[in-house]
Formats: structure tokens, sequence, C-alpha cells
């Protein structure tokens, strides 16, 4: 049987070919793929970033229906509904054995980023291990598949080390910073600060719960956020930039935190005093990907419906559409890029 898959074929330069349908191993299951989400890992990669080899399929944020059993999977039939998890651990490292699957020496990623890459959702069937598929109920797709990036804000959150009462400034409200706010609400995190460019992101912000939105546009964040809220517990910065990062370690109180989300360049680097860090006791975390605790939870986030999913998807796009979706996330249009296969170019 053939199916449809997106290939990265080299930098820049992606198509959709006919492939065939992949058939599962033993601990195997073949998902065939209901949503896809486009993600900045995505767009990083298609542009020459994190290493990839090529030919290679990317996708990692997706859901659908399991259409195909190994001969050892006892947990699992098809018509199960699923989400599911990219990240594939050796379970034989250090950082495996402690729990930090997401850490593991030699990862592997369904379409991710990672030591390999193999292939992933921008398809229409993916073969995983069964050990990384989460039922998801009755959730529909779309929602479904953001389980992945609401797991690496469930894992974002924990690195931040803030709980009920602490309080948060996150610089970026794009898809992640808008799903890690409704990550921190549900924790109880209070007061919240968001410093965002786009007005619409703002307003989204303001609908999920942010105590304060700011225009870094108009005022600065950092003065503005100090002013009405105080140096806060934990500073988020979910944009990827060295100036944004400095500016949400300016907002940090003593003996907070310092969280880089977003996605650095690879060569970027930044200045920062040892001694501040050392006598104000200012931790500086990052948070990678996410564990498979992490995105249990996510999953159950959505089943309960703590997370207002349908205003984070704005557009539904087919395979062949997949270029020029990152074209328009460079340049900050809409959220949400879910990724339907079979759906004709919109």
């Amino acid at each position: 049987m053939n199916m449809d898959a997106a290939v990265l074929t080299d930098v820049g330069e992606m198509e959709v070919q006919t492939r065939d349908r992949p058939e599962p191993d033993p601990g195997d299951v073949v998902v065939q793929v209901a949503a896809c989400g486009v993600c900045m890992t995505d767009y990083h990669v298609y542009h020459g970033a994190l290493g990839a080899n090529t030919p290679v399929v990317l996708g990692h944020e997706s859901s659908g229906e399991v259409v195909a059993v190994g001969d050892d999977v006892d947990g699992f039939a098809a018509g199960d509904r699923v989400a599911i998890n990219p990240v594939l651990p050796c379970n034989a490292c250090s950082a495996c054995k402690r729990g930090d699957t997401h850490l593991c020496e030699n990862n592997t990623s369904v379409g991710g980023a990672g030591e390999k890459i193999i292939d992933g959702a921008f398809a229409e069937y993916v073969r995983v291990p069964a050990s990384n598929v989460e039922r998801i109920g009755d959730v529909p797709y779309e929602y479904a598949a953001l389980a992945e990036p609401l797991a690496c804000c469930v894992h974002g959150a924990d690195r931040a080390n803030v709980t009920q009462g602490d309080s948060v400034a996150l610089v970026g409200a794009g898809p992640i910073g808008l799903m890690l706010l409704q990550t921190l609400r549900n924790r109880g995190v209070a007061p919240i600060a968001v410093s965002e460019l786009d007005e619409d992101r703002r307003d989204l912000a303001k609908k999920f719960g942010a105590d304060l939105v700011v225009d870094p546009a108009e005022e600065d964040p950092v003065e503005t956020i100090r002013e009405e809220i105080g140096p806060v517990e934990a500073s988020i910065e979910v944009v990827g930039k060295v100036a944004t990062i400095e500016q949400a370690h300016a907002m940090t109180a003593d003996g907070g935190t310092t969280l880089i989300f977003g996605v650095p360049d690879q060569d970027a680097t930044m200045e920062v005093s040892p001694f501040d860090i050392y006598f104000n006791e200012i931790d500086i975390h990052g948070t990678y990907a996410l564990t498979r605790e992490s995105f249990e939870r996510a999953v159950t986030l959505l089943r309960t419906e703590r997370i207002d999913a349908a205003s984070l998807i704005t557009e539904r796009i087919g395979l062949d559409d997949i270029p020029s979706a990152f074209d328009r996330m460079e340049r900050a249009e809409g959220l949400k890029k879910m990724v339907v296969p079979g759906q004709e170019e919109s």
C-alpha cells in the first residue's frame, strides 16, 4: 500500500512523494495521521539547523487512528484514537535510567530534533513504538495534536520552579507562549505578565488570563512589569532571541529563575554577570522537549478541557503547503498551522 509524505530532500527543499506505507515491527503501531502541527523546530530543520540528514519526513506534533499493531503489542488495537510522543529514548543510558528520557544520550525523534531523526508525521501514516502513544478519548484530533507542544509547556513549567501564587513574566505569546500561559494558570501561578508585539496575540493573552499585557513597541516591558508587578519569581523567554532573553533575565527577582524556552540560534552568545548570579542566587535554566510523564499529563489536560485548543489553531493545510507555512511563521502570521494529510492546499 502507498501513501503521500512531505519529504525534506535538502536544506530549504521539500516535496510530496508517494512512498510505501509503513508496516509495524513487533512492538510498534502504525497510525493514520489525522493532524500534525507545524512547529518552529520543523522550521529550523527545514532551514538547515539541528543537523538533520536528508531525505527525511518531519512532523512530530501528531495524532490519529491506529490502523495496524505489531505481534507483541497487547495494549492497543486498530481503531484506537491516539496522540504520539515523538521522543524515542534508548532506555539504557544514565539519563534514561534516572527518568530524563528527553536528555537521552542516543535520542531518536519521530520527525523532530534528535541525535537521530526517523520519518515523522508529515505523512498519511507513521510508525511508532506502542509505548509512545496515549489514548485521547473523544478529543478532536486537531486538539490532540497539541499534546506534544503542551507537554513541552508542562515540562517547562516544572523547570521554572513555580507554584501557586508565584509571579511570572512571559516574553513572547506565540502558540507556545499562549499554551504555557494556560499551563501556568492551571497551576495557580499569579500574577502573570506577558510581553508581546502582536496585538491579536496580546488579546488572546488577555483572554487566557494574563494579569498584565505589555506592548514592547510602546513601552519598556522590563520597567513596566517591574513597576506594575515587581521583580518576578520566574521570567520565561519564549522567542529564542538574545535580546529578549536579556529582557527576561532583567525581570527576575533575587532567588528566582530565568527560563530559556524559545529556541536560540546554535551560535548565539550572551553576557551575564556571574557575580549577580552568585550574590542574588538567580538560576538560569533551559527547558528542552518533553518527558513521558509530561506527555501523559498534557493528554490529561486536553481530555479534561483545561486548555483552550480551538483558539490556537488558525490554519489547516495540506502536505504541499508546508513550505509556505514556514514563510508565514517567519512573518508571525497566525498561530498554530495544522497539517491535515489529504487536504488540498489552502
